[in-house]
């Protein structure tokens, strides 16, 4: 937000171009890592964008816990696991406005959630060499987690 306005994407595409225009090829190149350097020139802080959500919002702090990947797929129910995301999101969210306002851009306190097996449900080969008979049902189940995963 900026004063009482909601950003557009174009407002933000717009200033991403202008802030990397300004930053120097080493400064872009810093950006590379999970462990992001500040860039003090520009009022960019540091940032770390290790975090993982496939489940949940893991490893920062208490937060609620959801069925792994395959679970949730096959719950088959694409309503339910829409409401899953919103609040995988929103915890990821408060935790990380928590952590801004106190300046902590450690490990697990920023906004950037990987989901790491979200192609679980289509891959042949799980864990302890069992195979899973994958229905597009299934992938379709996946699409959506990763989809909502992505926009929500």
């Amino acid at each position: 937000m900026v004063g009482e306005k909601r950003i557009t994407h174009e407002y933000a595409l717009e200033n991403a171009k202008e802030i990397v225009g300004k930053m120097t090829l080493q400064e872009k190149a810093e950006q590379l890592t999970y462990k992001s350097a500040p860039v003090k020139r520009l009022g960019i802080p540091r940032y770390n964008w290790w975090n993982e959500g496939l489940h949940g919002v893991a490893r920062a702090g208490t937060a609620t816990v959801f069925p792994q990947a395959i679970g949730l797929a096959a719950m088959f129910d694409d309503e339910l696991l829409h409401d899953i995301a919103e609040v995988i999101s929103t915890e990821g969210r408060a935790k990380y406005n928590e952590s801004s306002k106190k300046e902590d851009r450690d490990i697990y306190k920023g906004i950037t959630y990987w989901s790491p097996n979200v192609n679980a449900c289509i891959q042949r080969r799980i864990s302890y060499r069992r195979r899973y008979n994958n229905s597009s049902r299934k992938i379709r189940c996946c699409n959506s987690l990763l989809r909502f995963r992505l926009y929500y």
